[in-house]
């Protein structure tokens, strides 16, 4: 007991899980720090990032870094016919870090079963993984959540609806941020008509208790392959260990990489963590590769993500307000004024005060006003529940956030923009000045061009009069600028609006508070466009 009382969180949770794994039969499997480069070169699809940090050894062989150990479990457990291997893992791995960018040494724990991989083996990895988060729930005292889906269903309904397969990568993108606005568009942009969009939007809609969703998912079945992906699902929740059943939930909608994950998928929340603490699934496609015939099913979990989880606040009658973070500025007057006609919050001038912090205790809202260009990171590492951001700024960040809403407000696009009569030169690179740099080599390397990014922060028009560049990737919302400047657009490609984001474990835990906002918003915004159609 006293020794207990000397080890950090993460070091009693690594205890009590090494014990609960051996206990269920895994062998501790244990690997260098280093491994070949060629094992991740060849198999980059199943990284979770294509970086790697490689070196030549004094033999010659090109070496890395391990950026993951389920690749190496894969190639080196070879299952015989029948045969069923349980591993488990305590491993470093070094991966770029979601906060800096940079590359950082990750503490993560997992079990990995492989072989003969049926409903009984799948029912103990989701049992294993429900256990897993309520052992790191009481080191470090928040509550926690499993959240459990099926990529088979998500794949029989996209085959049901005629979704081409060079669309199928950005369906599933879409239904990984939760953004209904945007997968309708690109359910429709891929030709699946309007009832298969909203087919697909409806997975959204099939998330919460398994109570709840697993009839509504039944009906929602359009193929013997969907209904068999839920019966899946189904007897995997039967082996969950008595009282974590209200702490599982079904969502439709998760997904993963299709070329990993082929059926069951699930990821674990703690609360006041602002990332998953534990991801895993089904992944024979990775486990064929090395053993023909092969099924397995595993997940990881990430130690270090204790020591983000911040305990819970005392007990108290009154549900944790909800933390909203707003852009200052003339975007955040039209997104205050459209939360306090949603019924959101009181009315209140917040401009007439140097309050950074407004308080609404009777809605239970908290907003934060933050520069726009930070509501994102605000809401990703889960200081804020809720953001209201413009797209451009989302695009730019890659934040790993859910898109809940598009609001509408401050509409305007993303242009290439130069002087009036400007001819490209393909013969050279080009020139485009910006500060929107991630979105602007994403947007030509699609077209194929070759580009050099001058990255500006103000005053962008300048660039091309001046000569500093040929042209410009900016905002345009009237055009008068460039046309007071001799410049004119050249294309226009990305559509940009005020998004509503959330914390995707936030989301988890605040679920009630956050749909009854976006409730609110989606009344005023239908109130907005009634009674402009009506003054027409």
């Amino acid at each position: 007991m006293e020794l207990e009382k000397l080890l950090q969180p993460k070091e009693r949770a690594s205890f009590e899980l090494r014990a609960l794994y051996e206990a269920a039969g895994c062998r501790k499997y244990h690997m260098g720090q280093f491994e070949e480069y060629a094992l991740y070169q060849e198999n980059q699809s199943f990284l979770p990032s294509r970086q790697v940090i490689t070196f030549t050894d004094l033999d010659g062989r090109l070496l890395a870094l391990k950026p993951d150990v389920t690749l190496s479990i894969a190639k080196s457990a070879q299952p015989a016919p029948g045969q069923t291997r349980r591993f488990y893992y305590n491993e470093n791995v070094y991966r770029p870090s979601a906060e800096s960018g940079a590359f950082k040494e990750i503490a993560q724990m997992g079990l990995e079963i492989i072989g003969q991989v049926g409903g009984a083996e799948t029912g103990q990895a989701v049992a294993l993984a429900a256990q897993s988060l309520d052992i790191l729930s009481r080191a470090m005292g928040p509550d926690w959540r499993l959240v459990a889906g099926h990529m088979g269903y998500i794949s029989a309904l996209l085959d049901a609806v005629g979704a081409p397969a060079h669309t199928r990568q950005g369906l599933l993108s879409r239904l990984r941020a939760r953004s209904g606005h945007e997968l309708r568009t690109a359910a429709l942009d891929a030709g699946v008509g309007q009832a298969g969009a909203e087919a697909l939007a409806g997975l959204l809609e099939l998330s919460g208790p398994a109570a709840q969703v697993l009839p509504r998912a039944a009906a929602a079945c359009r193929s013997d392959a969907m209904a068999a992906a839920l019966g899946e699902l189904r007897g995997a929740l039967q082996a969950l260990p008595g009282g974590a059943g209200g702490r599982v939930w079904l969502d439709l909608a998760l997904s993963g990489e299709m070329e990993y994950y082929n059926g069951l998928i699930f990821q674990g929340y703690l609360q006041g963590a602002p990332r998953p603490a534990l991801r895993g699934g089904r992944y024979d496609l990775l486990a064929r590769k090395f053993t023909p015939g092969a099924g397995a099913v595993g997940f990881a979990v990430y130690l270090d993500e204790l020591d983000r989880a911040a305990p819970p606040p005392a007990q108290s009658a009154a549900p944790a307000m909800l933390n909203i973070a707003l852009p200052k500025g003339r975007l955040g007057d039209k997104v205050y004024s459209l939360l306090a006609e949603g019924g959101c919050l009181a009315p209140e001038d917040y401009n007439a005060t140097r309050r950074l912090v407004v308080e609404d205790k009777a809605a239970g809202v908290r907003c934060f006003l933050v520069k726009p260009s930070d509501v994102a990171i605000y809401v990703e590492h889960g200081a804020a529940d809720i953001g209201i951001v413009g797209r451009d700024i989302l695009a730019e960040s890659e934040a790993d956030v859910y898109e809940l809403l598009d609001t509408g407000l401050g509409r305007c696009r993303m242009c290439v923009a130069g002087p009036a009569g400007f001819a490209d030169d393909p013969g050279r690179p080009l020139r485009v000045a910006t500060k929107f740099t991630r979105i602007a080599k994403e947007y030509f390397a699609r077209q194929g061009r070759d580009i050099e990014i001058i990255h500006l922060n103000g005053s962008i028009e300048l660039a091309p009069i001046l000569g500093l560049s040929d042209v410009i990737v900016d905002i345009v919302e009237t055009g008068a600028t460039l046309q007071e400047n001799g410049l004119a657009v050249l294309t226009g490609f990305m559509p940009i609006s005020a998004r509503v984001i959330a914390n995707k474990s936030s989301y988890q835990f605040k679920r009630r508070q956050t749909d009854r906002l976006l409730e609110g918003l989606r009344g005023a915004i239908a109130r907005r466009a009634h009674n402009k159609e009506e003054t027409r």
